[in-house]
């Protein structure tokens, strides 16, 4: 088997040619003790908010109740709020995201590590890990802190 990298590597090649524009949809998941939901992956480094790519014929909304379900074992009950869209050329030259506010979830399940998950927490505002994305620490400054926000990842 190839290791998680070298897929994601070719994978990140691929799309680039295939795609004129890849487009993902990430929540901040949080709880009502006021406490957001990361995940670590297998194949890049920090924590991160869950999500993932839309895939053709998937609506926004619809990848994100995907995504939430696969990555989190997570059940939207309310309808997220849409957050922000940002490009995020740092990883494809046309990539954006769109980062939804959900505070109405459930947890129907914690997803067992597999090849993409390694692990998910929840963390306390002013207990998060050191070791976070540098995207998703902006995104929670200006969710919970209301700095203004930035148009890129």
């Amino acid at each position: 088997m190839l290791p998680t990298k070298i897929v994601t590597k070719v994978l990140q090649r691929y799309w680039r040619l295939s795609r004129g524009l890849t487009f993902g949809a990430q929540a901040a998941l949080i709880d009502p003790q006021g406490r957001i939901l990361l995940i670590r992956h297998t194949y890049r480094k920090g924590w991160h908010f869950p999500g993932g790519g839309v895939e053709r014929g998937e609506t926004v909304e619809e990848a994100l109740e995907r995504e939430m379900e696969e990555e989190a074992g997570v059940a939207l009950t309310g309808v997220p709020e849409l957050f922000g869209i940002y490009s995020n050329a740092n990883v494809f030259p046309n990539d954006h995201v769109a980062l939804f506010v959900a505070r109405e979830w459930r947890q129907t399940r914690i997803p067992e590590p597999n090849h993409e998950i390694a692990e998910q927490r929840l963390f306390a505002p002013d207990q998060l890990p050191e070791d976070i994305s540098p995207g998703t620490g902006r995104r929670l400054e200006e969710i919970l802190s209301g700095k203004p926000r930035s148009r890129f990842w």
